[in-house]
């Protein structure tokens, strides 16, 4: 079973968000996708300063079994990426919710409350429907 933190918000496409003390938020990808893709042995962060919207391919995670797009669940700007994943993309698999973040990212105004984020409870549902 797929670890689902309760203080994140999630997407459809397996994303998860973290809203952070000065208003911005963390991204990565969730448990359940990096264990679908497996070992991972290359990712491409977004550069500080890049403008995403919602439901963007903005990022990418390879594994030896395929490669990836992760999309930006909202709107607004990038201000990091985790660079340290280019060294050692496997620390999204062993710290999917921790070390692991890809990018930190500037919502837009008005963006946060009008993503589709899933909560916890849906998105285990969202899981336990594809039978994850």
């Amino acid at each position: 079973m797929s670890n689902v933190p309760a203080d994140l918000k999630y997407t459809k496409s397996h994303e998860w968000v973290r809203t952070l003390a000065d208003g911005s938020v963390e991204i990565g990808i969730t448990d359940h996708a990096q264990h679908a893709l497996g070992d991972l042995v290359f990712v491409e962060v977004p550069d500080a300063g890049r403008a995403v919207k919602a439901g963007e391919a903005c990022a990418v995670v390879e594994s030896v079994k395929a490669a990836s797009d992760v999309y930006a669940p909202l709107t607004g700007q990038v201000t990091a990426g985790n660079a340290k994943l280019t060294a050692e993309p496997e620390t999204i698999n062993t710290q999917p919710y921790g070390e692991g973040w890809l990018m930190r990212l500037k919502p837009a105004a008005g963006a946060l409350a009008a993503a589709e984020l899933l909560s916890p409870a849906d998105y285990q549902k969202l899981l336990d429907a594809e039978g994850g």
